[in-house]
């Protein structure tokens, strides 16, 4: 059976605005009928897989998202003495591989595209060799996308070409929105900026005034690993799947988004992790949260959101039997466990 991977991790972050929505604010949901602060997906797996810690112990099998990577080539062809116009026609019939290219710039694609390392290196020894003997690509040299991959990127997460659905990848990764435990209310930052050349003998204000939101809390982050589907889309590489699950877990317990960090320095790692694993079918523990943790009495969040997350494990434990074959947690707040015995774990 499917061997199933779930972590579940408590963050406390100060004021923040990690993730901004389309008017600059912190995102955010309703949940319980209570304001909580939000972390997209999305922003989450941008960052973890642009961190210096993914970098590190993946970065040989990193793949590159883009849509310009016809314009990236180009004075490789022209510094090589190809004529602009046959070097755009070869290229465009490059990218015409891994998607449709925009009807104004035949180098660039309309969607964004994963290419593996192995993907590029094999454009890059065709481009090389274009350059070499003047000439177009042959339909058998254009043959580019492969499945035989290795990129942990797109193992982990996915990836979707609506052109050559064939070369789809299904993401073994299930990551959801953290959310904050508790009920939030963003919060306006007004600031100021001051021109240091202004000696205030005509105009004694400041050089800029500007406004940004701004919110703290405790979120709570949920993720889901089909460790089979992992390996399998690592070509049954064992050893690099247990490097990508070891990564991936000091990333999402150590990495956040990078917004506004230079305002608010919001940087945190996470308090507490659970980790679960066994083939039983997963759940989320959002529903520890879908009313708002605080406790009246001391104003322990932290602890508070620790205890009711545990208290739904037992409490699923006991209704639906066993929802795992072995769990092991880190507490930040306690000094219980280390994320080591963690990563140790998932990768047994």
């Amino acid at each position: 059976m499917t061997q199933f991977i779930q972590l579940h991790l408590l963050t406390s972050y100060p004021p923040s605005n990690l993730n901004r929505d389309d008017l600059g604010r912190p995102k955010s949901c309703i949940i319980g009928g209570a304001s909580r602060l939000r972390v997209s997906s999305q922003s989450l797996k941008r960052a973890w897989r642009m961190s210096e810690v993914f970098e590190s112990a993946l970065g040989a099998h990193r793949g590159t998202r883009t849509k310009t990577l016809g314009r990236e080539l180009l004075p490789r062809l022209i510094g090589a003495g190809v004529d602009e116009k046959k070097a755009t026609t070869w290229l465009g019939a490059i990218v015409k591989q891994f998607g449709k290219p925009e009807a104004a710039d035949p180098l660039k694609t309309g969607q964004l595209f994963h290419l593996s390392p192995e993907e590029r290196a094999a454009v890059e020894r065709l481009v090389a060799l274009l350059a070499v003997e003047q000439r177009a690509p042959s339909e058998d040299e254009l043959k580019l996308l492969r499945r035989d991959n290795k990129a942990v990127d797109i193992a982990l997460f996915g990836r979707m070409l609506a052109d050559v659905p064939v070369f789809n990848i299904e993401a073994a990764v299930q990551v959801a929105h953290a959310f904050t435990v508790h009920k939030v209310q963003i919060e306006d930052d007004y600031f100021t900026a001051v021109d240091d050349l202004n000696k205030g003998e005509v105009d004694a204000g400041a050089g800029h005034l500007g406004e940004t939101g701004f919110g703290a809390g405790v979120f709570y982050l949920y993720l889901c690993i089909d460790r089979d589907l992992l390996q399998q889309n690592l070509q049954g590489d064992a050893a690099l799947t247990a490097k990508t699950l070891y990564a991936l877990l000091e990333c999402a317990a150590t990495v956040a988004p990078t917004g506004k960090q230079n305002s608010f320095a919001s940087r945190a790692h996470a308090l507490y992790c659970l980790a679960e694993k066994g083939p039983q079918q997963p759940r989320s523990l959002s529903l520890a949260f879908t009313r708002p943790v605080f406790d009246a009495r001391d104003g322990d969040v932290q602890a508070q959101a620790i205890t009711e997350l545990n208290r739904l494990v037992a409490n699923m434990d006991q209704v639906y039997g066993p929802r795992c074959e072995g769990r092991k947690s880190f507490n930040v707040l306690t000094g219980e466990g280390s994320l080591r015995e963690m990563q140790d774990f998932i990768t047994e």
